[in-house]
């Protein structure tokens, strides 16, 4: 094994694990969320091109949770690793609390994106039904699922804030 480095993990390294976890969370959901909705847009498309806006931008919405993954991940990494201070006296306890953060935000943006790719999609199949009069409707329905997308960033920069020790 010479030449191989082995990996060490140091409670620094679980910290930034768990800070990280947010935007995976949000690229995953955002995928599926968005996969979901310009899915069903294309069929909508077929029928009726005068569509299109509506499906661009229902289909765009789950696309804020990677932002907020990216927001989070960000805040994260510049109260963790930004800090030497902070870096030095990073313990255990607070690598593992700070990685049990991330994996609640990861989650937060992962489901957020999804289930509001799924309200989208319902919306956008209906719009040559309604001749676009869902269009409304399905965007202000889709924004109570963005609201667990953001609390899910700020009580998770918060809680990573408390833990650390920064003042809020």
């Amino acid at each position: 094994m010479s030449g191989v480095a082995a990996l060490q993990i140091t409670p620094l390294w679980l910290a930034s694990a768990g800070v990280a976890l947010g935007i995976i969370g949000g690229l995953v959901g955002s995928s599926i969320g968005i996969a979901k909705a310009a899915g069903a847009g294309l069929s909508v498309l077929a029928e009726d091109p005068s569509s299109f806006k509506w499906v661009l931008l229902l289909s765009s919405l789950p696309m804020t949770q990677t932002f907020y993954g990216f927001i989070f991940t960000l805040l994260g990494f510049t109260s963790i690793v930004g800090a030497s201070n902070i870096a030095a006296a990073m313990t255990w306890g607070k690598a593992a609390g700070i990685f049990v953060i991330g994996f609640g935000v990861m989650f937060a943006e992962l489901y957020s994106a999804i289930y509001q790719g799924a309200v989208c999609m319902s919306g956008i199949v209906e719009l040559p039904k309604t001749k676009g009069r869902v269009a409304t409707p399905t965007m202000i329905l889709a924004s109570y699922i963005e609201l667990f997308g953001i609390l899910g960033m700020v009580f998770g920069y918060l809680l990573l804030v408390t833990v650390v020790g920064l003042p809020i």
